[in-house]
C-alpha cells in the first residue's frame, strides 16, 4: 500500500525533471494536456477500476488479485524508467505505462483492506486497517519528498524505486499470502462494469479538461466537448444504478447503502478526500510558488523543499492513524471519526488566518494538527465500514470504499484548481500588467502576459519554474530592459509580492470550501449511528 500511494504522488514533484529528461516543455501551448494526464492518469484509473477489482477478488480470490496486482504494477514501473521516446511520444510513452501501473496499484488497494479484514478478529480490526490506512495515506506525501530527492539524482529514478519493491513484493506474497476469506463464485457483470468504467471515466476525464482554458475563459467549463462528457458521464451512472438493481450478480452492492455505517462512513470519506487533495495541492502551490522564494530558495529547488516544509502533515498522520486504530477497537469509530473531521475544519479555518507570508512554526502547527485529525478519522473510519459488511462481500466494499476515496483525490484536483484559477482570472491580469510595466517591459507585451490563461502562471509555479522568465522569454523583452530590471523581474522576491494578494484571495475561496467539506464530513460521521458489525447482524 505505502509504494502504490506514493507512486500515486512521485510524480507531482518530479515532474519539472521528468519533462527536461524527454525534452519536452509541458507549458508549451497543446502540451498541457500531457501535464495533466502525467498527474490525473494514475488517480482516475484507480478511481475507475477498484469496485470492479474488490469485486473479482471476492469472486477468484482476494490474494490472487493481489498477488497479480503486484507484479502488474512492478512490470509497468520497469517498463515507465526505460522510457525509449523523446517530446510528445516519450510523454505518450510514460502516461500509458502509469495507467498500466495504476491498474495493478488498484489491484492491491482494492483487496488489501479485504485481506486484513478477513485476517484479523474484529477487536484487532482497527489496529490492523489503521496501520494500512494511515500508510497509504503517508504514502501520497512521502512521494512528494522521495520525488524530489529522486529527481535530483536522474528523473528515472522516480521510476527505479518501485521496481525493486515490486519484484520483492510479487515473489513475497506468492510465498506468503493464502486465502483466509471466503470467496463467491459469480458471474462478471458486463453491463456494471462497462457502464461504471465509462461513467466514471467520462465525468474525471471531463473534469480534467475542465482545468484547461477554452476560447476566452479561464477554464474549461463552458467547453462543450467538457459538458458533454459531464452529461454522457451522469447518464451512464444513471443507466448503472438502474441495472444494478436488476442483476443477479452486480458488481456493485447498492444494498450495502441500506446499512448506515457503511453509507456514512463512505460519504465522509469521500468529502474528506476531496478537501485532502485540495489541501495537498494548494499547499505545494502556496510554498513552492511564493512562501519559498520570498524566503530566498531558488525556483528550481522549490519542489524538493516543499515536501520537506510538508513533514508535519505526515507525522501527524503516523502518529493519530495507528493509535486511533487501537482506540477504536475499543471504543468504537464515531467519536474518533468525527472528533479528527472537527480538527480537520479547525486546521482550514486556522489556515484561513495566516498571512501569505507566514511564520513557518504557526504553519507547521497548523499541518500537524490536520494530519493528527485525518489520521484520527481515517482508521476508525475505514474499520467501522469494513466491519459494517458480510464477510462474503468485503471485496466489494473494500473496493467500493477506495474508489470514493480516489475519486475524492481525482475530484479535488478539477474542483480546487478551478477555484483557485477562476480567483486568480479576476485579479491576476491587473496585478502583472501593473507590475511588470513598472519595470520597463512595454504595455504590449505585458498585455500578452497578462492575458495569458492563469493555469499556465499557476503550473509554472507548480512544476518549479521561475514564472516571469518563463512568460516573458519568448519575447525577448528581458534582453532589452536594463540589467537592474532583468534582475528584479527574474529575482526571488517580484512573482511571490506581485501575485500574493490574488492568490491570497484564491485561497480564501479554496480554504473556505474545504473547511465546509469537513464539516459535513463530520456531521455524516455523527450520523453513523453505532459501531456496526456485520457478523453479530447476521
Amino acid at each position: 500500500m505505502l509504494i502504490a500511494s506514493v507512486d500515486s504522488s512521485i510524480v507531482i514533484i518530479s515532474l519539472p525533471a521528468i519533462f527536461r529528461g524527454i525534452g519536452l516543455d509541458p507549458l508549451a501551448p497543446g502540451n498541457i494536456g500531457y501535464l495533466l494526464w502525467m498527474i490525473l492518469g494514475y488517480l482516475l484509473v484507480s478511481a475507475v477500476l477498484v469496485v470492479a477489482l474488490g469485486r473479482l477478488g471476492d469472486m477468484f480470490g482476494r490474494v490472487r488479485m493481489y498477488n497479480i496486482g503486484f507484479a502488474i504494477f512492478a512490470a509497468a514501473s520497469l517498463a515507465l524508467s526505460l522510457d525509449p521516446f523523446k517530446g510528445g511520444s516519450g510523454a505518450v510513452w510514460l502516461i500509458g505505462w502509469r495507467i498500466v501501473q495504476a491498474f495493478g496499484g488498484a489491484m492491491l488497494t482494492a483487496n488489501s483492506a479485504a485481506i486484513l479484514t478477513d485476517a484479523f478478529p474484529a477487536r484487532q480490526r482497527g489496529m490492523a486497517l489503521g496501520v494500512n490506512q494511515i500508510t497509504a495515506l503517508a504514502g501520497q506525501f512521502l512521494g512528494l519528498l522521495a520525488g524530489g530527492l529522486l529527481a535530483v539524482i536522474d528523473w528515472r529514478a522516480v521510476f527505479w524505486v518501485s521496481v525493486p519493491i515490486g519484484v520483492i513484493g510479487t515473489i513475497w506474497s506468492y510465498r506468503s499470502l493464502r486465502e483466509t476469506g471466503t470467496r463467491r463464485p459469480g458471474r462478471i457483470d458486463w453491463v456494471g462494469n462497462i457502464t461504471f468504467t465509462l461513467g466514471t471515466g467520462a465525468i474525471l476525464a471531463a473534469i480534467t479538461y475542465g482545468i484547461q482554458p477554452y476560447g476566452d475563459d479561464p477554464t474549461g467549463w463552458s467547453n462543450p466537448v467538457v459538458l458533454g462528457g459531464l452529461g454522457a458521464g451522469v447518464l451512464l451512472l444513471v443507466v448503472f444504478c438502474v441495472a444494478e438493481t436488476r442483476i443477479a450478480e452486480p458488481m456493485f452492492k447498492l444494498g450495502l447503502f441500506r446499512v448506515r455505517a457503511f453509507a456514512a462512513g463512505n460519504l465522509a470519506a469521500l468529502l474528506t478526500a476531496i478537501a485532502r487533495g485540495g489541501l495537498q495541492f494548494m499547499l505545494i502551490i502556496w510554498l513552492q510558488g511564493i512562501w519559498l522564494p520570498l524566503h530566498g530558495y531558488d525556483f528550481e529547488r522549490t519542489p524538493l523543499w516543499a515536501g520537506i516544509f510538508m513533514l508535519p502533515l505526515t507525522v501527524g498522520f503516523l502518529i493519530a492513524g495507528p493509535l486511533s486504530g487501537y482506540l477504536s477497537d475499543r471504543f468504537g469509530a464515531r467519536l474518533f471519526a468525527t472528533g479528527g473531521l472537527c480538527l480537520v475544519a479547525l486546521s482550514f479555518v486556522g489556515l484561513l488566518s495566516l498571512p501569505v507570508d507566514f511564520s513557518y512554526p504557526e504553519f507547521a502547527g497548523l499541518l500537524l494538527l490536520s494530519g493528527l485529525g485525518q489520521g484520527m478519522f481515517s482508521a476508525p473510519n475505514t474499520s467501522a465500514i469494513m466491519g459494517s459488511v458480510p464477510p462474503e462481500q468485503r471485496g466489494v466494499a473494500s473496493g467500493m470504499r477506495s474508489t470514493f476515496q480516489n475519486s475524492g483525490t481525482a475530484l479535488s484536483i478539477g474542483v480546487f484548481f478551478s477555484l483557485m484559477i477562476s480567483g486568480l482570472a479576476t485579479r491576476l491580469p491587473h496585478a502583472l500588467t501593473s507590475g511588470l510595466q513598472a519595470q520597463g517591459v512595454p504595455a504590449s507585451t505585458a498585455d500578452q502576459v497578462a492575458g495569458l490563461p492563469p493555469v499556465s502562471t499557476l503550473f509554472a509555479t507548480f512544476l518549479g519554474n521561475n514564472p516571469i522568465s518563463h512568460l516573458l522569454e519568448p519575447s525577448g523583452v528581458l534582453r532589452t530592459v536594463s540589467p537592474g530590471q532583468a534582475k528584479t523581474l527574474t529575482g526571488k522576491e517580484f512573482f511571490p509580492e506581485l501575485v500574493s494578494g490574488p492568490f491570497h484571495h484564491g485561497l480564501v475561496v479554496v480554504f473556505t470550501v474545504a473547511a465546509g467539506m469537513a464539516v459535513v464530513a463530520a456531521i455524516a460521521s455523527v450520523l453513523r449511528g453505532r459501531h456496526y458489525k456485520a457478523e453479530s447482524a447476521r
